[in-house]
């Protein structure tokens, strides 16, 4: 009886123990506006992307190289998506545990880009990859609206540094 018992109690821990997910927050441009444009000295790169783009996931190694690179200093990586919110458990969420993502992931819960683009920057044409990278301190700011390698992130970065 107490090996049925503790099997019985081992089952009920593994089956309520939650599963390890890195949670990806949905929300509204406007809130992501509100966090693009916060005062602060850290400088952040904002790459949007899809789970269903060719060039955003060949890239998605080297932005994570540079974010281990660059522990413990005032930069901040946020990687997101454009993935239609259904996507959110069937897709976005298994991509960022099979990529083991350490940056924080959003997603971007908005249906129609004309009405949000040109508010992120004037210039991007709505193509992804694109990524930002900003220090609202400094008020310096880069846009890349293509893949960018580990070593050009790297370069760009140091700009900023």
């Amino acid at each position: 009886m107490p090996r049925f018992f503790f099997l019985l109690l081992s089952t009920g821990m593994l089956l309520a123990a939650p599963s390890y997910a890195q949670r990806v927050a949905v929300l509204k441009f406007p809130a992501l506006q509100q966090r693009l444009t916060r005062p602060s000295d850290t400088t952040y790169i904002v790459n949007f992307w899809a789970t269903w783009c060719g060039p955003c996931v060949q890239e998605m190694a080297g932005f994570e190289k540079v974010r281990a690179a660059q522990v413990g200093k005032k930069v901040k990586f946020v990687l997101v998506s454009l993935d239609y919110v259904a996507q959110l458990d069937k897709k976005v969420k298994p991509f960022v545990q099979k990529h083991s993502l350490k940056s924080e992931v959003l997603l971007l819960d908005e249906t129609d880009p004309n009405t949000w683009l040109q508010k992120v920057d004037r210039q991007w044409s709505g193509s992804i990859p694109f990524t930002l990278i900003y220090n609202n301190h400094t008020k310096k700011r880069a846009t890349f609206e293509h893949p960018l390698t580990a070593a050009e992130l790297t370069a760009e970065l140091r700009k900023f540094l």
